[in-house]
């Protein structure tokens, strides 16, 4: 299933983006001091404005929920089997979801991320985690 959408990019959005082509992850931070990554523009628990200023997180974080996906489909983002997972970057308060490119995971993997050579200002600037030696 696709849905295809555009949407315009305000400050927050358009700077976690802008800081992936540069590869730095950037996250905001809510009026109560809440670090959100992927950043929102608004604080999910009160709807009060974010700070204007993001912070950078990561670039490392730690798994804490995975799902492997033993047979990729031609959509998905890696060729051979990997796992789905919720990753709290360093000096982040949320999870964010991305590919790890492993199979044998558990909760405290610690993982960073491979960058693509050539980045766009997109998530998938970070082509995948892999398990950090």
């Amino acid at each position: 299933m696709e849905l295809p959408y555009r949407r315009s990019l305000g400050p927050v959005v358009g700077g976690f983006l802008a800081g992936l082509s540069e590869q730095r992850i950037l996250a905001s931070r809510t009026p109560t001091g809440r670090v959100l990554c992927p950043p929102l523009e608004y604080d999910p628990d009160s709807g009060e404005a974010v700070a204007a200023d993001l912070v950078e997180v990561g670039p490392a974080g730690t798994v804490e929920q995975w799902a492997v996906v033993a047979e990729p489909l031609r959509h998905h983002p890696l060729d051979h089997p990997f796992a789905w997972a919720m990753i709290r970057l360093d000096g982040a308060d949320t999870t964010m979801v991305h590919v790890v490119d492993a199979t044998e995971l558990e909760a405290g993997t610690r993982v960073v991320p491979r960058w693509k050579d050539e980045r766009v200002g997109h998530l998938t600037d970070i082509a995948c985690f892999e398990v950090a030696s």
